[in-house]
C-alpha cells in the first residue's frame, strides 16, 4: 500500500507529525490481512462464543496477535487496546484495534468484514485504517493528511463526503432495527427513514466508508465500543464529514455513533432528537 504524500494542492500541510505513524498503520493492516485471509472461509475454522454471547474465531485472535507483535517491536512505549486482548500500556498514545469487525460475516464466509486500526492521542483518534481484504479494498486517513482509498491503478484517491444538504435527497444506513429497538430509539428510526430518500442496513464498517466516499449521508448505530468506531473518525472527518456520539458529544466511549456528511449533521441531530 503506497502512502500518498501530503499535497499543498488540497491544503494539507507539508508535515503533520503523523506520517510515520500512518505508514506503520498501513503496514499493520498488511500484516493483519495476511493472517485473516489465510483462514477466511476455511471449513475447519475454530469458533468460540465469548461471555457476552458474541463469536470469536481463531482468526480474530491470530490477527490481533500479529498487529500487537509489530506494535510491540516498533512502538514499544505506546499503549494498545484491542477487542480480544484488552488494554495494555499508556493511554496517551494508544493503538485501538478491532482485528475482525464483522466476525459473524467472517465465520459465514461473507466478505463484508474489516480490520480496524486507529491511533488515538489523548483519547482522540488521529489515524484510522479500515482494510477489507476479502473485497480488495482499504481506506485510511490522518489528521491533516486527508482521507484516501486505494484504486486498481495503484494511485490513491482522495475521499470527499457528499455535499447534499437536503434530508429528502439523503441516503442513510441505520445498521439494524434490533440495535435501535434495544436502545429505545425506534421512534427516532421511524422519523429518520420517513424523512430521507433511501434507507438501508449495510452493516459494520463498510457504510462508514461509503459515507467518506460521498455515497451516503448518515450512518448511526448503538452498542459500539471504542474499537468499533475509532478508525472511522479520522477518515470521515478528513473527508469533510462529521462524527459524534448519538447525543452529539465528541466521544468514542459513549456506546453510540452518528456519522454524517458535513451539511446535514445538525439537521440529522435535530430530527433524531425531536421527541426530546
Amino acid at each position: 500500500m503506497t502512502l500518498p504524500p501530503p499535497s499543498p494542492t488540497f491544503g494539507v500541510p507539508v508535515s503533520s507529525g503523523l506520517e510515520a505513524d500512518l505508514a506503520l498503520a498501513l503496514r499493520l493492516a498488511d500484516a493483519a490481512d495476511r493472517v485473516s485471509m489465510e483462514r477466511f472461509d476455511a471449513p475447519d475454522l475454530d469458533i468460540s462464543v465469548k461471555a457476552d454471547a458474541s463469536h470469536v474465531t481463531e482468526a480474530d485472535l491470530a490477527t490481533e496477535r500479529a498487529i500487537r507483535a509489530l506494535l510491540e517491536a516498533e512502538r514499544p512505549t505506546d499503549g494498545i487496546f484491542g477487542e480480544e486482548y484488552g488494554s495494555t500500556g499508556d493511554t496517551h498514545r494508544q493503538w485501538i484495534i478491532d482485528p475482525i469487525d464483522g466476525t459473524a460475516n467472517y465465520l459465514k464466509g461473507i466478505p463484508m468484514w474489516a480490520t480496524l486500526i486507529s491511533l488515538a492521542i489523548d483519547g482522540v483518534p488521529q489515524i484510522g485504517v479500515v482494510s477489507q481484504p476479502a473485497i480488495g479494498r482499504r481506506w485510511w486517513g490522518a489528521t491533516g493528511l486527508g482521507a484516501w482509498t486505494d484504486q486498481p491503478t495503484g494511485e490513491p484517491r482522495r475521499l470527499a463526503a457528499s455535499s447534499i444538504a437536503s434530508l429528502a435527497e439523503a441516503s442513510v444506513s441505520f445498521q439494524s432495527i434490533a440495535q435501535w429497538r434495544s436502545a429505545g430509539q425506534l421512534d427516532a428510526l421511524e422519523r429518520l427513514t420517513s424523512a430521507v430518500w433511501r434507507d438501508r442496513a449495510y452493516g459494520d464498517a463498510w457504510p462508514y466508508m461509503l459515507l467518506a466516499e460521498g455515497r451516503l449521508e448518515l450512518v448511526a448505530e448503538f452498542d459500539v465500543k471504542e474499537y468499533d468506531v475509532a478508525a472511522h473518525v479520522p477518515i470521515i472527518r478528513e473527508a469533510g464529514g462529521r462524527f459524534s456520539a448519538f447525543d452529539g458529544s465528541d466521544s468514542i466511549s459513549a456506546r453510540s455513533a452518528l456519522a454524517t456528511n458535513g451539511p446535514l449533521y445538525d439537521e440529522f441531530l435535530a430530527l433524531l432528537h425531536d421527541a426530546d
